[in-house]
């Protein structure tokens, strides 16, 4: 699951136990939380639990193989965003994913859109005035990060937090030069830099 995961686009941390999960979900940054309830060392119900009342935000999708209505209920009443039996298809868990990505971020459609500018993350598509634009994969993760958080400012130590992951952290001017890049194939006014603060979509 983490291999299709890093495929579709995402930064993907793996938790070896429950209580590993618990520990990642309570000290790092995270959109969102695929928590499988049949974890060792700490069920899946606690660590959902214990997340809940430390009023921690992420949302969550929680992975059963059970897929009993009681404990649907049960992981819902808890605080799960969406709950999902085992075995998954890896494109239907990434479409949940997305889908909670668009939930946390009010947004209502696939399409993410500023101005001539609309991206489709399922699709990985780009488009400007209804031109496809070629993209990398890279510029595609850092574009949809900016476009999830339309209207705010997001800093530079943000983008590295949700865009890499700790074995592969970037030199120190790669977001800008991936910004540049962006700049010149969508638009110089499609990402603004905030001088100290960090970068603004809209």
């Amino acid at each position: 699951m983490t291999e299709v995961l890093r495929a579709a686009g995402f930064v993907v941390d793996r938790a070896a136990d429950g209580e590993a999960g618990l520990s990642m979900g309570e000290t790092g940054v995270y959109d969102v939380a695929v928590l499988d309830l049949g974890l060792p060392r700490l069920s899946g119900v606690e660590i959902l639990n214990r997340w809940r009342k430390a009023s921690l935000k992420h949302m969550v999708l929680v992975l059963s193989a059970r897929g009993s209505w009681s404990e649907r209920v049960e992981v819902l009443n808890a605080g799960a965003d969406d709950y999902v039996t085992k075995p998954i298809n890896p494109c239907e868990l990434v479409a949940r994913i997305h889908a909670l990505l668009r939930r946390s971020n009010s947004g209502a459609s696939d399409a993410l859109s500023d101005g001539d500018v609309i991206v489709d993350p399922t699709a990985g598509s780009v488009r400007v005035a209804g031109v496809v634009v070629e993209v990398t994969a890279r510029e595609l993760q850092i574009l949809t990060y900016l476009m999830y958080r339309k209207g705010r400012i997001v800093s530079q130590a943000e983008l590295i937090e949700h865009v890499y992951t700790e074995e592969a952290a970037p030199e120190a001017n790669t977001i800008q030069v991936y910004v540049a890049r962006l700049r010149k194939k969508l638009g110089r006014d499609t990402i603004r830099t905030l001088r100290g603060l960090g970068y603004k979509v809209g």
